[in-house]
This record gives structure tokens, sequence and C-alpha cells, in this order.
């Protein structure tokens, strides 16, 4: 079992570490996936999660200069490793002006995740910063339980306005409730309201667009076809999880909200090589 992955250029260098800042403000510890064209960040539904789950892809010809890998067998050659995302976010820390970062699987005292950023120097020499981040291989056996998770039919599908709006927005809620409840239509239309016993307070957008039905690789239920139009179909969350999903450092080409009528929601983030799906527990209302 091996990897080696080498980002060179610094675009590339900073984006990466922007992807990894977002899904850091979104959990603590993630499962790392390696295959031959991609990388990904996973979150599976555990109960210490509080229900939500992360599914974010990168395309690793998008990123390295040099990719390297081989799996635990030729009939499972893939890598799944556990790690705590704080910990990659130390490492990238110095590499905002690297001349290279180099990802590595390496064996110290116990099996790690070695980040070496090669620093610009006055000298000849370049300087070498090395980060060794403890890992946990998760054996084959349990592969099946970090699978992509399915989004049920869902009842509408819409775009989001610009994250910078609805974030301004949510951080002035949550100082007065731990829920919002997001609600949507098929006539372009999103709310974003919160409800105590004092006060209700509603913000309307309209005009958005509405994504086909193949993106985001997700079908409308059939009760959705049959609906008015004008019927708003809603979800309440946590308002704290959705504003920290919000400041989200990637800045996506386009973010879509797929909703089921008072039981799931997903978020689905598109940017250049990068997608994250972001599952978050609905309340009851």
């Amino acid at each position: 079992m091996k990897f080696r992955g080498k980002i060179v250029d610094i675009g590339c260098i900073q984006h990466f570490t922007r992807v990894i800042n977002t899904l850091a403000r979104l959990t603590k510890e993630c499962t790392l996936r390696i295959t031959n064209n991609k990388l990904f960040f996973i979150l599976p539904e555990k109960v210490g999660n509080g229900g939500i789950k992360i599914w974010c892809e990168l395309g690793q010809d998008h990123f390295f200069n040099e990719f390297q890998m081989a799996g635990v067998s030729d009939e499972n050659n893939e890598i799944y490793i556990e790690c705590y995302l704080d910990n990659i976010v130390r490492s990238l820390k110095t590499a905002s002006s690297a001349k290279s970062v180099k990802i590595k699987l390496t064996k110290k005292h116990a099996a790690c995740l070695t980040f070496e950023v090669e620093l610009p120097s006055l000298s000849s020499h370049s300087r070498l910063v090395t980060h060794d981040i403890p890992i946990v291989v998760v054996p084959v056996r349990l592969w099946a339980d970090y699978a992509e998770p399915e989004m049920p039919d869902y009842d509408v599908s819409i775009y989001l306005p610009q994250l910078r709006t609805v974030r301004n927005i949510v951080d002035r809620m949550k100082t007065l409730s731990n829920f919002v409840i997001i609600s949507a239509n098929h006539n372009h239309k999103m709310t974003l309201s919160i409800q105590t016993d004092l006060v209700t307070i509603t913000t309307k957008f309209s005009d958005l667009k509405h994504p086909v039905s193949n993106d985001g690789d997700h079908r409308p239920s059939q009760s959705s076809q049959t609906r008015d139009s004008k019927e708003f179909l809603s979800a309440r969350v946590d308002i704290k999880k959705f504003s920290q999903f919000l400041w989200c450092q990637v800045n996506p080409q386009k973010v879509i909200c797929n909703i089921v009528d008072n039981s799931a929601i997903q978020f689905f983030l598109v940017h250049e090589d990068v997608t994250l799906q972001y599952f978050m527990p609905v309340v009851a209302m």
C-alpha cells in the first residue's frame, strides 16, 4: 500500500488548502479515500456526528503534478485512512507561498500521512517543513460503510443565492433562534425563516433557477411533479450547522439545495474539480 502526490502550482496549493479548511469547519475527523484518479473526504452518518454526512470529491489531475498510488491489493486498489482534519490544516498553514507540497503515506512510530512543504529561501537551498499526521488504516471489510450516501428522490431542487448573501442573513438569525426553516417551491422562490415565542422572521428570495434533473444525479419525486408549483416544501435544520456550511472558503460555481419535505435536505456544492455533498439532519416542525 503506497501513496505519494506532489502539488507544485501555487494556485492549486491554495485551492487545496481552502478545500481542507472548508471541510475542517464542518467536521473534526473524516475518512480519506484514495483512488487512481480521485481523493474523497468522507464523513459517514453516525450518531456521534449528529446525523451529518459529507462526501467530497477532488479530481487528482486538477491538483497534483505527480500522483502515484498502490492500493491494498490488485483487487482492492484503493486506500482508506482515518485522520483529523485540524492536523492537515496545521500542516498547510505554512504552504501559502510554498514552492511545492508533497503528501505521502509513511511509517514512522506508526502509520502517518506526511506533508513535506518546500518553502522558498534566499539561499540556494530550499527550506523543508515536515508534518507527520497519525492515521488509522481502514480494513477492507469496513469499506462498505463509506459508500456514497444516497439522497431520496427530492420534492424540490433549487440553486441557492450567493452564499455570502445567505450567510449574512443566517448569521443574524442565529442570534435569535437555534433552528432555521429552509423552504422552496417550483416557482423559483425560496425562503429562510425562524420562529420563536416572540417573533417570526422570514427572508424571501425570488427568480432563482432550478437545476435540470441530472444536475447532482438526483431525480424529482413523483409527488413533486403533481404539486402546485407555488407550494413550498420545507426542512427545519440546526442553524449553527447550516451557518458553518455557508462559511466555506471555496467560492463555488453553484450550490444546489435538494429538499424532501420535512424529511431530508442535501446541499450539493460544485466548483471546478471539487464537488461537496453536505447532508443535514432535519428537525421535526
